[in-house]
Formats: structure tokens, sequence, C-alpha cells
């Protein structure tokens, strides 16, 4: 059983700085690709941003030259550094992986973190 498990979120005024952490746990082979989501009130959940194993990453527009995703292998954690916070960044962010269960398939399963509200207002 994969568990993701994030942390971090909170209420911070506009322009403000959150850091939120997702930590896989459990029994596989290794992970794959790992990223943030959100969904605000009445929105369709979107992807903010994506960092590959090797540490490619990309970027929603909208979190572009604010927000900085990044991961540590040897802790299965990701990371996603939030500054220059927005209203409009408020939501729920939910940590997603990509992983391999096993060494004897190539197969991966996406898995989801149950997400950590992140409200940004004065």
């Amino acid at each position: 059983q994969v568990q993701l498990v994030e942390s971090g979120g909170g209420l911070v005024q506009p322009g403000g700085s959150l850091r939120l952490s997702c930590v896989v746990s459990g029994s596989f082979f290794s992970i794959y690709a790992m990223a943030w989501y959100r969904q605000a009130p009445g929105k369709q959940r979107e992807l903010v941003a994506a960092i590959t194993s090797s540490g490619s990453t990309n970027y929603a527009d909208s979190v572009k030259g604010r927000f900085t995703i990044s991961r540590d292998n040897a802790k299965n954690t990701v990371y996603l550094q939030m500054n220059s916070l927005k209203p409009e960044d408020t939501a729920v962010y939910y940590c997603n992986a990509d992983v391999r269960l096993r060494l004897i398939s190539s197969a991966t399963s996406q898995y989801w973190g149950q997400g950590t509200q992140v409200t940004v207002s004065s």
C-alpha cells in the first residue's frame, strides 16, 4: 500500500510564503514523476507544478516565477515552495506521484494525497 501525506498548508496574507511537503510511504520499487495539483471551490483540479525523477520541472503559467517544486529522492518527498502568494492561489493542494510498485513490472500507478488547504487572505 502506498500513501501520500501532505503538510504545510495554512492561512497566509497576500504576498506571503508557504512551503508544502508530501511524503510517499509504503511498499514500492521507485517513484517517477511527482506533482502538485490544486482545486479551488467550484473549479476543476489543475496542475500546478511537476518534477521528474531526474529533476526536470514544469509549471502552470499562473505560478511561474513564484512557485518552486523540488524533491528529495532519498526521503521520497516532494516540496512546493510558494512565494508572493495571491488570493487566487487559495485552494486545496494535492500531491500526486507516479509509482512503480515492483521491479519485475514496469507498470506504474498514480497515487494522491488527501490534500492540504491553502488560504491567502488579509
